[in-house]
């Protein structure tokens, strides 16, 4: 495994952990409706655990309602049963072809609650992105220490994961920064 190898390793490492990041956050309702919000929700369809996207047609025709429109108009009440499981604190609305999402505005003292939510996770990730430098730090030392790295080639590599540590870091508050200005302006 040559540094190529174990910089390749880490950037992806690090992407994954900002993807998760991007993955958590969808699912945080803000005041606006986005498909995200319900999508990933897993509604059980004939026993198997089975993505909503996967199941209906998901839209939202104005900043403030989702709807839902179930592929199979069997499965509808096991779409709206999930929704509820799924506590994302909007309560369905069902006329029997289609459901409704009415999403409501949020509070000032919700949005700020998010906000720190999203803080949270955030640096979650950050975590996430150092242990992968440490992790790739520590394979560089030890093929330095088996000679199989110069000196030169090491401080190097280093160098090269710092870099991915930084861009990655960026990446998240990027993330971060988006999302929060989407749960303020709701």
């Amino acid at each position: 495994m040559g540094t190529d190898d174990i910089l390749l390793e880490v950037e992806e490492k690090m992407d994954s952990a900002a993807e998760y990041l991007r993955k958590e956050f969808r699912g945080i309702r803000t005041g606006r409706a986005s498909a995200g919000l319900v999508d990933h929700i897993k509604v059980d369809y004939y026993g198997s655990p089975t993505e909503l996207r996967q199941l209906a047609s998901i839209a939202t025709p104005d900043p403030t309602l989702i709807v839902i429109k179930p592929f199979d108009p069997g499965s509808l009440k096991d779409i709206e049963k999930a929704i509820f499981a799924s506590n994302i604190g909007i309560t369905p609305s069902n006329d029997g072809k289609l459901i409704r999402l009415a999403v409501p505005s949020l509070s000032t003292e919700r949005r700020q609650q998010l906000a720190a939510q999203l803080k949270k996770l955030s640096e979650a990730s950050r975590v996430s992105i150092r242990n992968v430098r440490r992790d790739g730090n520590k394979e560089i030392d030890r093929q330095e220490e088996e000679s199989l790295l110069t000196e030169d080639q090491a401080k190097r590599a280093k160098d090269e994961v710092q870099k991915l540590t930084d861009q990655y870091e960026q990446k998240v508050s990027e993330i971060l920064a988006a999302k929060t200005k989407e749960v303020q302006e709701g």
